[in-house]
């Protein structure tokens, strides 16, 4: 069985806000694996020990670009790390994150290797935008790597909205800007994962029945040790079916209630617009890893000598 520290119970706890005995718990159950006592935890406390499990603790930046002025609209979106956080209002790497998005929807490099393979020159450090990446790390003195990107093009309008530097969306419509802007809005506020129910992936589905149902059973098992009627296996059923739907219209941008008039879905928005979107895509800095404390002094300690040889 793995061991259980207290550094791992501190970090399911900062995510989930449970009580560090239940995250301790959890954790045991789970033999370590997060994931698993994350899920453990939403049977026992509800949705509050999923409300917190979104906090992101990467460090970084997403930028987002967007150029009509060809025959198509192209644009791209991308996520650019750092350690620590400090480096985010470095103007250095502002401005790297910048010219690697731009990089992206002019160039539409394959992968993270052709885009660092592009010809970029900042700072002194050249030709290329990976060796301007490994310089900037030997003058600041702090590690930073391009994570991720997409690249728009085609007929469709793009949109593209902002929140400061940690979360960047962009939308794929037809139609109305201010419309098509204001749905980027509501998707950084609300992290829709799908347009529509039928989107959802199945995993996240297979996930959220597989928590309902734990949920039940563990409230059964509550009712009968109080000596309280315990529900029929229907009622249970459509009990745990109602809760995925819930799940299912709270997760899809168009059943979502707008942000700026909850009288309205996202939906009934659009259409009172005149607007369709065709799809969203959606960055928030460090989403799905967790930081890692490591040592960069090697990769530090070989580019400033890299840039003393070169001198």
């Amino acid at each position: 069985m793995a061991a259980i520290t207290a550094s791992m119970v501190a970090e399911l706890r900062a995510k989930t806000d449970a009580p560090m005995m239940e995250c301790k718990k959890a954790l045991t159950e789970a033999e370590g694996n997060f994931e698993k006592a994350e899920e453990l935890l939403r049977v026992k406390l509800g949705n509050k020990a999923g409300k917190a499990a979104s906090r992101i603790t990467a460090e970084g930046v997403v930028t987002a670009f967007i150029d009509g002025k060809g025959s198509e609209t192209v644009g791209a979106l991308l996520e650019t790390n750092c350690e620590p956080d400090f480096v985010t209002k470095n103007d250095s790497f502002l401005a790297l994150a910048n010219a690697a998005v731009q990089l992206v929807a002019r160039n539409n490099p394959a992968d993270l290797a052709a885009l660092g393979a592009l010809a970029h020159s900042q700072d002194g450090f050249g030709p290329t935008l990976e060796d301007v990446r490994k310089g900037l790390i030997g003058k600041i003195g702090e590690n930073m790597s391009i994570r991720r990107f997409k690249r728009f093009s085609g007929s469709n309008k793009l949109a593209a909205y902002l929140h400061g530097t940690r979360i960047g969306v962009i939308v794929e419509f037809l139609g109305d800007e201010t419309a098509a802007k204001d749905t980027a809005m509501h998707v950084a506020a609300m992290k829709p994962v799908a347009l529509t129910s039928a989107e959802v992936a199945p995993d996240l589905v297979a996930r959220e029945r597989s928590v309902a149902t734990a949920k039940a059973d563990e409230d059964r098992k509550l009712a009968e040790a109080a000596g309280k009627p315990v529900q029929t296996p229907e009622i249970v059923a459509r009990r745990i079916e109602g809760g995925v739907q819930k799940f299912l219209k709270e997760v899809s941008l168009f059943n979502q209630p707008f942000v700026k008039n909850d009288k309205q879905t996202v939906e009934q928005m659009l259409k009172t617009a005149g607007t369709s979107v065709k799809g969203f895509t959606l960055y928030v800095v460090g989403e799905g890893i967790e930081k890692k404390v490591g040592d960069f002094a090697a990769e530090v300690a070989a580019q400033v000598a890299a840039a003393k040889q070169a001198a």
